[in-house]
């Protein structure tokens, strides 16, 4: 019997049941025994290989189908009734046309399968931002994962009571059982033209189909907790942003929240769970990917974590770039497209200098050093719950969430890009998030390390017109008023002419983070530049470090040739936010083009002082 008498629920699942035809329905309730019953059979069917349990406890590898190994961005719609609404970084669909095709596909899809009923809550529940989510899918490994990712099972249901309003969120596989037939290790549909990732923010709901992989299956994370969420947000008055939230305390015991927006792979969750090189200096995380932002009852912007779990890229991940990710992860643990070792463990690139002799790749073939393929995906990940966390912050699940002192946006830039600046004001920090560019990584299909313009890096996950995102960050900064918090830009990948990186990142990004304390205080020593305020000379402290006195000066310095090009490549990518595009952003840009004309564009500045409170 379904654990709820919820009139619109029953009839929504009833509806969806009778549509795909499922074997059997299961109401998840989130307990420890539905997990471990949920990953058991999952490792009787050879969907997940059970990790050694001294080595790995808890934890399981899973190996994707080969055309399931990221999200699909040509495949992802917002079907918003007026199709000027999604804008032009949107595929756009028809609605109604839209849920036509999609009723055909689902039409059977689940047959010889179990429909899972997941009920879920974006945001602890009772938050002042929380939303209530019901998924329903054929995957078990999907099942399993939102416990991991979300606030899942009986207390969201509960919370929504009897008559609550939740997002519907539909999701299959594609790939129905008949009766005899044997089923796949990854179940999905092969063809990625065939496959759907539609949000219909007019509902708003979310219909997924043919893919098994997180961010197109996941569906609280990117499509409830960004794309839809993001309009919610504008109507609402508060923010869904690509995010990080991190809680930064100095020597003297000084507390700072900070978030921070890169585009996926560029660094986000090494960030969140820093360990400072500088003595006396703690980060504790509270969130590694998505962050919701509200204006509190005294007027400044506090940050929620709307996810309980981590979806980490595994490659690049090691004891040096992110310890406490690796502590995190060492049991509990769901990976997927990893290594499989000889004796029972997981590898990926980077994890270790040298590879482990014997190694099973990603796709379950014997591998060498010598293999044309790496052993792991590039986008290889692992899904594991927040709590885990060594480092996690005492108030990362709060109800109002953590006022933020500062906000970060940053790219993998290996030119132009200073390590850090800081805006001259909020709307000189709007025009810095919105001319956000960065390469181009694994985490999309595609060619990689081509630089592709990513607004706030929420080019993929805004659900309505970038132009009139850009005009609602602006909107918030006037109702913030002197309570803004401060914006900076960074840039951990700066390279020289011989390809090498400048800074040495990980541990070290703390003395970015410790100048922009000083900021915040009003102690630092910044010079104010044609694109903003730069660290004076010996104001960034790099003590200890054999930091070259050229790369200083390239880290720290102005390109005034590159940003001459970087200004033009901005205006071209204003024009196609067409008549959407606020007025001021793109005066900005020829504000910005005047001060890099100027006798001395290294001295030139801009009007009006830093605005922002600071503290935390």
């Amino acid at each position: 019997m379904p654990p709820t008498t919820h009139a619109r629920l029953l009839r929504w699942v009833d509806d969806m049941a009778t549509l795909c035809q499922p074997s059997a329905i299961h109401w998840c309730d989130g307990s420890e025994e539905e997990y471990r019953a949920l990953t058991a059979g999952m490792v009787s069917q050879g969907m997940l290989i059970a990790l050694d349990e001294r080595k790995r406890p808890g934890s399981f590898l899973a190996r994707t189908h080969p055309s399931d190994v990221a999200r699909l961005e040509e495949r992802t719609f917002i079907c918003s009734a007026n199709a000027e609404d999604a804008g032009p970084t949107n595929n756009w669909a028809d609605p109604v046309q839209m849920k036509a095709t999609l009723r055909g596909v689902f039409a059977g899809a689940m047959q010889g399968r179990t429909l899972y009923v997941i009920p879920f809550s974006m945001a602890p529940i009772g938050s002042v931002v929380a939303k209530i989510g019901i998924e329903i899918t054929d995957s078990p490994y999907v099942a399993a994962s939102m416990r991991l990712m979300t606030h899942m099972g009986r207390p969201a249901l509960e919370a929504l009571g009897t008559d609550g309003d939740f997002i519907p969120c539909m999701h299959s596989l594609g790939a129905p059982l008949p009766p005899g037939s044997r089923d796949s290790s990854w179940p999905c549909v092969s063809d990625p033209g065939k496959k759907y990732i539609v949000h219909f923010p007019d509902d708003p709901s979310i219909w997924s189909f043919g893919s098994g992989y997180g961010g197109n299956a996941l569906l609280g994370k990117k499509c409830l907790a960004l794309r839809i969420a993001s309009r919610l947000a504008r109507d609402e008055g508060w923010m869904a942003e690509h995010m990080l939230i991190l809680h930064l305390t100095s020597p003297a015991k000084r507390d700072y929240y900070l978030t921070a927006a890169f585009p996926s792979a560029c660094g986000k969750t090494n960030l969140a769970m820093l360990e400072p090189s500088l003595p006396g200096w703690t980060v504790r995380c509270l969130g590694d990917d998505i962050a919701w932002l509200h204006i509190g009852d005294d007027g400044r912007l506090y940050a929620v974590n709307p996810e309980a779990g981590f979806f980490g890229v595994a490659p690049g991940t090691s004891p040096r770039s992110n310890p406490a990710a690796i502590s995190t992860i060492a049991r509990d643990t769901i990976f997927t497209n990893v290594a499989l070792t000889a004796d029972g463990d997981v590898w990926w690139e980077g994890l270790t200098e040298q590879p482990p002799a014997g190694l099973i790749d990603w796709q379950g073939r014997p591998w060498s050093p010598g293999s044309p393929t790496p052993a792991a995906h590039p986008n290889a990940r692992f899904t594991v719950s927040a709590a885990r966390c060594p480092v996690i912050d005492r108030q990362w699940d709060d109800h109002a969430g953590v006022p933020i002192s500062a906000i970060l946006f940053g790219g993998r830039r290996p030119g132009v890009i200073p390590l850090v600046n800081q805006a001259f004001s909020w709307e000189h920090g709007v025009f810095l998030g919105a001319t956000t560019g960065s390469e181009t990584t694994s985490a999309t299909i595609g060619k990689t390390g081509v630089l592709r313009r990513d607004p706030f890096a929420m080019l993929p996950f805004c659900g309505y017109h970038m132009g009139d995102y850009l005009g609602h960050w602006l909107e918030m900064g006037e109702r913030l008023g002197r309570h803004a918090p401060r914006i900076f830009f960074v840039n951990w990948f700066r390279k020289n002419a011989d390809g090498r990186y400048l800074w040495p990142g990980f541990g070290e990004n703390v003395r970015v983070l410790k100048w922009i304390t000083e900021c915040i205080d009003g102690r630092s020593v910044a010079t104010s530049t044609a694109i903003g305020l730069l660290p004076s000379p010996g104001a960034l402290d790099v003590s200890g470090l054999s930091l070259p006195e050229e790369a200083g000066r390239d880290l720290t310095g102005i390109d005034v040739a590159g940003w001459k090009r970087e200004v033009t490549l901005i205006a071209d990518f204003f024009r196609t936010l067409g008549n959407r595009l606020p007025p001021r952003l793109a005066s900005m840009d020829e504000e910005l083009r005047q001060r890099l004309d100027a006798p001395n564009p290294r001295s030139a500045q801009a009007g009006g002082a830093p605005g922002g409170a600071g503290g935390g």
